[in-house]
């Protein structure tokens, strides 16, 4: 069993540093960019009732009015296909600070996990600009 907290001292920095290295969007991020992400960002963490280890990731970055932009959803490898991803994902879109505010993302491949949370697809108003 696990359970959620969006606590961030709950947060175990290596094993954050670890789950963001096995994805495609974060594994080359130092140090201390996730560090600075995490300050300004609310955090979700799921961690193990039996050991407390941390077990799952992801960060909302918003200003609390009018739009939250959900990032860095990540399960490990060995809890996958638990419901783990479901659940973080619940925890956000049904949080009271993102209740009536604009949701958005990106993913390349778990459109069929965040159209359950009424996400959908908007090719048409997408744009971005890479950072350097």
């Amino acid at each position: 069993m696990f359970y959620i907290s969006d606590d961030k001292k709950k947060l175990q920095f290596d094993k954050v540093m670890n789950l963001l290295g096995q994805t495609y969007w974060a594994q080359n991020r130092t140090e201390d960019q996730v560090k600075t992400s995490i300050e300004h960002s609310v955090c979700f963490g799921v961690y193990s009732k039996e050991t407390d280890e941390q077990i799952a990731f992801s960060r909302v970055i918003t200003d609390y009015s009018t739009t939250y932009y959900i990032c860095d959803v990540i399960v490990d490898e060995k809890h996958r296909g638990n419901g783990i991803g479901k659940a973080m994902i619940n925890a956000i879109t049904t949080d009271e600070r993102f209740s009536n505010v604009f949701g958005m993302l990106i993913t390349r491949d778990a459109h069929g996990l965040y159209s359950q949370y009424g996400f959908e697809v908007d090719p048409e108003h997408y744009m971005k600009r890479s950072g350097k």
